[in-house]
């Protein structure tokens, strides 16, 4: 839809997209109205991703990966999610893949590796990363849950809460105080999965979008924790986090360009079809005016986020550009759905209308994975420093 050309993609990325489109409109799109009904995808649909390889691609071989470190695969596994209007799905699998996996990969013990990573690749173990706490978001060091050393294991202690993938998960990537004097530098991270004792769920929130995505609490009670299943060190979860971050945003950023693609491209076909006095809504001025925003800012957005892709392949991203990518992104994509509603008139605010949900689902893009006004936080001080 675009005038300018992308040439950041090969035939063999094409092909891969090809397969996943192809996949996510047998296995995805057909199912996603069940699923926000259930607050939740499928089990079924993780196993899925994992038969056909969609999942953790950058895995070594020696744990059943495809060894894949060409991030452009992982940016179209995004992009086609967001395309398909599949918000939940859009923001889960992508999730699991390249939010939580990476601190395993990057962090995690050869005997975590072990237990965990091939259940991540084939679908049976689904994952999470648990930072925000009721009186903690972006705040991470305001962090009140709790790991002390008992000798030859830890003992958690806490809660969180608004944990994408929560329900569901198998597997958390949990940030606890080790040292709550220091601070950051008293923040750890932990491997805890859904058969220790002690750890618990709440029930799938009642959330404004987002309806397929399973999000809820965790609780924390004298969770017996082993060794082996410390991140890296004591005492340097908060780099960790920092560092992994830049990625999350950037996740967050390629996924908000896409979905706000699918409602413009769900309200180009309406405006067509429906009539009003006599004609087309399309051949009103205002309607063609608004068209013509959308589309010059969604073709700047993309053209933005595939220069994004191409520097972190290359491990360019900073902090400050991830943040300037999920602040501007996320922006356009809340201020697109918002237009796109508009021209639907009263259709756009009916849930059977694509651009209803996409409406609802675009606004919490704009507060997880720091707010953003955290970003032009972050975005400021890199401008003075």
């Amino acid at each position: 839809m675009y005038s300018v050309i992308r040439t950041i993609f090969n035939e063999e990325h094409e092909m891969f997209r090809q397969s996943l489109k192809d996949f996510i409109a047998k296995e995805i799109t057909p199912h996603n109205a069940e699923w926000e009904k259930n607050k939740m995808v499928s089990r079924e649909s993780w196993k899925k991703l994992g038969e056909n390889g969609f999942l953790c691609i950058q895995a070594p071989e020696e744990y059943g990966g495809l060894d894949i470190h060409d991030f452009r695969y992982n940016a179209i596994f995004v992009e086609e999610l967001g395309l398909s209007g599949c918000s939940g799905p859009a923001i889960g699998y992508p999730l699991h893949n390249d939010i939580v996996f990476p601190y395993i990969l990057h962090y995690g013990t050869e005997a975590a590796k072990k237990k965990y990573i091939p259940g991540m690749i084939n679908g049976d173990l689904i994952s999470a990363v648990a930072m925000t706490e009721p009186g903690a978001g972006s705040d991470l060091q305001a962090i009140r849950s709790t790991a002390v050393d008992k000798g030859d294991h830890y003992v958690i202690n806490g809660s969180k809460t608004f944990i994408t993938n929560g329900f569901l998960a198998d597997v958390v990537v949990v940030a606890a105080k080790t040292d709550p004097t220091q601070g950051a530098k008293g923040i750890s991270l932990f491997i805890v999965d859904k058969n220790m004792e002690g750890f618990s769920k709440g029930v799938p929130f009642d959330k404004v979008g987002l309806h397929a995505q399973d999000t809820c609490e965790l609780f924390f009670e004298d969770v017996s924790v082993p060794k082996e299943n410390l991140l890296g060190n004591i005492g340097e979860g908060f780099k960790y986090l920092m560092t992994e971050l830049a990625q999350e945003r950037l996740i967050v950023g390629l996924a908000a360009v896409a979905l706000a693609e699918s409602a413009f491209l769900s309200t180009l076909d309406y405006v067509q079809q429906r009539k009003a006095f006599g004609k087309s809504i399309s051949d009103f001025q205002n309607t063609r005016f608004k068209l013509a925003e959308m589309g010059a800012k969604l073709e700047q957005g993309r053209i933005y986020a595939d220069q994004l892709v191409m520097l972190h392949n290359d491990k360019k991203v900073d902090s400050a550009m991830a943040s300037s990518a999920k602040y501007l992104l996320t922006e356009l994509q809340c201020w697109v759905s918002d237009e796109c509603v508009q021209l639907h008139g009263g259709y756009g605010y009916m849930w059977e209308y694509p651009v209803a949900r996409a409406f609802a689902d675009a606004r919490v893009q704009r507060i997880y994975a720091g707010t953003n006004e955290i970003m032009k936080e972050l975005i400021v001080r890199k401008l003075l420093s």
